[in-house]
């Protein structure tokens, strides 16, 4: 018997450490430094550096519109750094709206190594500095997740609610992404990390939309219909991609852009 509890306590001790080594090898795929800036699309930008709680510095940029339809802290996916989304936040200032973005720590030219709650820390500084220096009146605030950071947007609405959030490609926590593999099922249970966007997203009760491609191939498609459901805004709306992938440019998709450009104007509506 004693033998059967030292096995039992080795094996669970085993599979506590593979899934802590594990965790942040799965969840982030950072790129170092910075290989191009908003001046490649002809922007005018500012380079923001933002002081975490624990004292990581954050590399941003602050990408101004001079009328913008909504201030947008756009919090992008796992892999890359704010050089790979750069064309997406020269999209969404093209088309009418000031853009703050930040790359998480251990990215890009930020501090640091990446964990769930370093990224919650990030949060935290970011929209502090975004409400100390940046925010300007008259124009709406919006928190702007894409995958991972769908998280990373949802708790930053819980800490300081925007007038309206966008989950792109989201996922309610890390366990719903592995329901259909039992081992990694198995060694979720033993993850520090939840990314729990649901559980952030319990007490927001201002506009969400929620945009998914159907051919979601790393994130299903469920799984952003199933933060849908559980959102307990009475303000929603969930847009269907058709044919979309999760790695495709979702700015060029045909239902991509008529589906938030109404959800912008309600805000300015409010």
């Amino acid at each position: 018997m004693r033998g059967l509890l030292i096995g039992t306590v080795v094996v669970m001790a085993t599979l506590w450490g593979m899934a802590r080594w594990l965790q942040p090898r799965m969840a982030f795929f950072p790129t170092r430094g910075v290989q191009t800036t908003p001046a490649a699309f002809g922007l005018a930008f500012s380079d923001l550096k933002i002081t975490t709680s624990d004292g990581e510095k954050l590399h941003g940029w602050w990408i101004e519109h001079p009328a913008p339809r909504a201030q947008v802290i756009y919090w992008h996916g796992n892999g890359g750094n704010l050089s790979l989304w750069l064309p997406v936040l020269a999209d969404l200032r093209n088309r009418g709206f000031s853009v703050m973005a930040v790359d998480y720590r251990g990215y890009g030219g930020s501090s640091g190594s990446p964990s769930e709650r370093g990224l919650y820390r990030d949060a935290e500084a970011a929209t502090g500095y975004f409400n100390q220096h940046l925010r300007r009146p008259g124009a709406p605030t919006v928190y702007w997740g894409r995958s991972l950071g769908c998280a990373v947007a949802s708790y930053a609405a819980r800490q300081v609610p925007p007038e309206g959030l966008i989950l792109e490609s989201p996922f309610p926590d890390v366990r719903s992404l592995f329901s259909g593999n039992p081992i990694m099922l198995g060694l979720s249970f033993f993850s520090s990390y939840t990314f729990s966007t649901s559980a952030h997203l319990e007490a927001y009760r201002s506009p969400l939309l929620v945009i998914h491609g159907d051919a979601d191939s790393i994130i299903p498609f469920r799984a952003g219909q199933q933060v849908f459901g559980r959102a307990r805004t009475a303000t929603k709306s969930f847009a269907v991609l058709k044919g979309a992938n999760h790695n495709d440019v979702h700015t060029g998709h045909p239902a991509y852009w008529p589906s938030i450009d109404p959800f912008i104007s309600g805000l300015a509506a409010r």
